[in-house]
């Protein structure tokens, strides 16, 4: 079709394109309530003249009666109206007699005053009328105005819409056509080189990419076209980046919808737009459909999952596994699906034949991290000399989104410091904002509150430090960020996929140091503790239920299966296991929690002097990396500049303090539940 249209577009003289066809007026009722009003100016011109009249007092009204100059005068309900032979000023009027008008009040238009305007008019030889149709206009529109609104509400909200509801337009039928986005590849901004990080996804879907082009290649050795694509991954790992670089780079029409799209408050329209997206798809094939966050309506069926068999997310799952299962090896359409719960989708639609391909979109490795920030730094100006790679190790686990959020609050941090360039100080920044939420400097904490902090935090940072199977300590801080009153950051060396019970025992240790300082220090126990205790509790039953790390139970799995829950919001009666196993894995739980802390306990009184030296350099500095950390427990003297320091103009080392009674804190009273929790980040 386009090869014809360029022929004959070739064969107009000099190639010009034919010219649109103009815009016709309607004769719908936009067009007859324009010609009714139009007419009825005219018609109100007509009979009152294409000049304003001129306004007279009563009293120079009947001066004019008397010195004769009246032509003609017509009586209305509250007014008279006239010509004039001359003007008021005796002169005659080059255009015709001048007309005036006069304001009465309508009890003043008695039989009196008509008697006398009469016995004038027989004296000075002029005209009187009476005009009845000055109230006629208005009753008229009084009486047709609502007839008028009744049929233009029935013509525009009934038969119009009864007329396009048919082929599927107008107010009613809209419901049920697609909400899809079409693009093309002059539309699509994002290609292949945008997406970085996930290069076996990209692979793969580069294939389809490459059938959609020339599908003839393949199907030289009998092979067909896969009908579906679902990618899978956590959030923010780019599954719809990718999906949008398809669109860049296949030459065929995209059409992209969300799975929330689909639901309406009215019972049938999901299946109905199913169709009306799958109809218009197989008239533009070859393309592709992108169905983003498919879960919304993909869930396993069944009782206890979606509500019963007559429910719309149920009827418009079975109109995709229609659709999808009708598809011919000539179709040639693709649909690319993403979702980030694949444990609840239903088993007919993740089955081969509808979905053939499921690509796993993981987090980016190191390199991975390091390809995705620099895809990202070329928005912005770096430094030169920014050392990327330094980013990327620091930034273990972090998802494509995380770390594109990273570039942007980095450049926004440095706009706001007035830099010129962004510097790997804003960086790292940028990570702990991300990460762990924003540094609250502005917050002033009560003295008590901010001794608790610290050696709180020191107790984590003391313990990271200290044990080999933990997470290596980042930097420990008692300024405010995000809801905490104290952060210590962790991050891992590499990335880490498994946990062992080494590992596992090491962070729980981690987790109750805060608690444990807060006892060694300060003779009390606080509500800063509280998240810590639940992450402990909740690590340690994972340990005994999931893992399988428990001696006298076993590797037996004691948890919930999702897998035949299905993330069903009702959960499925009976318990998986017995009350006396229930029992025992309380005790387990209490037991490696108390194991837990015994060992931490015993490793922090071993270094009790270190932890009390952490704490009053936190108080000094309130912010220790890992390098000042190493300092104090080699009793090394802490040469930082303070903030104090710095308003006087000079600095002061920070050495190690020893502990004494003197510099005990005192027993400090239960704090509300309320307070903000000072915790690990």
């Amino acid at each position: 079709m386009s090869d014809l249209k360029n022929e004959q577009n070739e064969s107009r003289p000099g190639g010009s394109r034919p010219q649109p066809p103009r815009m016709r007026m309607s004769r719908g009722v936009v067009s007859w309530i324009g010609f009714i009003l139009i007419a009825l100016m005219i018609l109100a011109l007509i009979n009152d003249g294409f000049k304003s009249p001129k306004r007279l007092l009563i009293s120079e009204f009947w001066d004019q009666v008397e010195s004769g100059n009246i032509q003609r005068v017509v009586l209305r309900d509250n007014s008279i109206t006239g010509y004039l032979k001359e003007s008021r000023q005796g002169r005659p009027v080059s255009s015709g007699p001048e007309r005036f008008e006069v304001k009465y009040p309508p009890a003043a238009l008695q039989q009196e005053l008509i008697d006398k305007l009469l016995a004038k008019a027989a004296e000075h030889h002029f005209e009187v009328e009476y005009d009845e149709t000055s109230g006629l206009y208005v009753q008229l529109l009084v009486s047709i105005v609502p007839w008028l609104m009744i049929i233009l509400f029935i013509w525009f909200f009934v038969f119009r819409q009864l007329r396009t509801t048919a082929g599927g337009a107008g107010m009613l039928g809209s419901f049920g056509r697609s909400r899809h986005r079409v693009s093309n590849k002059e539309s699509a901004t994002v290609t292949f080189a945008d997406v970085a990080g996930i290069e076996e996804a990209k692979e793969e879907v580069r294939e389809i990419v490459e059938f959609l082009k020339n599908p003839k290649k393949f199907q030289r050795l009998g092979g067909r076209i896969p009908h579906g694509v679902l990618l899978v991954g956590d959030p923010g790992c780019g599954k719809t980046l990718l999906a949008k670089a398809i669109a860049g780079e296949a030459d065929v029409p995209f059409f992209s919808i969300s799975g929330a799209d689909f639901v309406e408050m009215f019972v049938g329209v999901g299946a109905s737009r199913v169709r009306d997206l799958f109809k218009q798809a197989k008239e533009n094939a070859p393309c592709i459909i992108f169905l983003d966050e498919i879960d919304a309506v993909g869930r396993r069926r069944g009782a206890g999952y979606n509500g019963g068999g007559h429910d719309e997310r149920e009827q418009t799952l079975n109109a995709i596994l229609v659709e999808m299962d009708g598809f011919d090896t000539s179709d040639q359409v693709i649909v690319i699906a993403a979702t980030n719960r694949e444990d609840v989708l239903d088993a007919a639609l993740t089955r081969p034949g509808r979905f053939d391909r499921r690509v796993f979109v993981p987090l980016p490795d190191i390199r991975g991290r390091l390809e995705i920030l620099k895809v990202h730094a070329r928005k912005i100006k770096l430094r030169p000399g920014v050392d990327l790679m330094q980013l990327a190790r620091g930034t273990p686990m972090f998802s494509g989104a995380e770390l594109a959020a990273i570039i942007n609050e980095a450049a926004l941090i440095a706009t706001l410091t007035g830099k010129e360039a962004v510097d790997i100080a804003d960086l790292e920044e940028a990570r702990d904002k991300v990460r762990w939420g924003r540094a609250n400097k502005s917050r002033k904490l009560a003295e008590k509150e901010r001794l608790i902090t610290a050696y709180h935090e020191a107790g984590h940072a003391a313990l990271m430090f200290l044990l080999p199977d933990s997470d290596p300590l980042h930097k420990v801080s008692i300024i405010p960020r995000g809801p905490a009153l104290g952060t210590t950051f962790q991050l891992p060396e590499t990335d880490r996929y498994t946990m062992s019970r080494r590992q596992a025992m090491a962070t729980l240790q981690v987790l109750f140091g805060g608690r444990i300082a807060e006892e060694m220090f300060c003779n009390d126990v606080t509500s800063g503790a509280a998240s810590d205790i639940q992450r402990a509790t909740q690590l340690a039953r994972t340990m005994i239920c999931d893992w399988g790390m428990s001696d006298s139970l076993g590797p037996v799995r004691y948890g919930v299966d999702e897998s035949r829950r299905g993330g069903a919001l009702i959960e499925l009666p009976g318990a998986e296991y017995s009350e006396k196993t229930a029992e025992q894995i309380d005790t387990e739980v209490r037991k490696l929690v108390d194991e837990a802390i015994v060992g931490a306990r015993t490793l922090m009184e071993q270094h009790r002097d270190k932890i009390e030296a952490l704490a009053q350099a936190l108080l000094r500095h309130e912010t220790l990396d890992r390098s000042d950390v190493e300092r104090i427990f080699r009793g090394e003297p802490l040469d930082k500049v303070t903030l104090s320091g710095l308003i006087e103009g000079e600095s002061v080392p920070t050495r190690r303090s020893e502990p004494t009674a003197a510099t005990a804190p005192e027993p400090t009273p239960d704090l509300p539940g309320t307070l903000p929790q000072p915790g690990m980040g």
